[in-house]
């Protein structure tokens, strides 16, 4: 069965595939670049702060979720 996402790691690269920085992000966010090194090690974060890091990097973390639970489910009805 395939791991449960981690956000944080999944943020961190979406950031690095985009050529973002953390500074850039923690400016868009107004969190401390120390606070988004904190974030990156979470395994989960509030919905509210997820959302606007979605609209900020325009893609949708929400979707990686969805697709693990729908590849569990399939896993677990065989």
């Amino acid at each position: 069965m395939n791991e449960e996402p981690h956000i944080g790691k999944l943020i961190k690269a979406e950031l690095a595939r985009q050529g973002r920085s953390v500074t850039w992000l923690a400016a868009q966010l107004n969190y401390s670049r120390q606070y988004l090194y904190k974030l990156f090690r979470r395994k989960w974060i509030y919905t509210d702060l997820l959302l606007k890091i979605c609209d900020l990097l325009d893609y949708d973390f929400f979707k990686c979720f969805s697709e693990w639970r729908e590849q569990r489910n399939e896993i677990s009805t065989k």
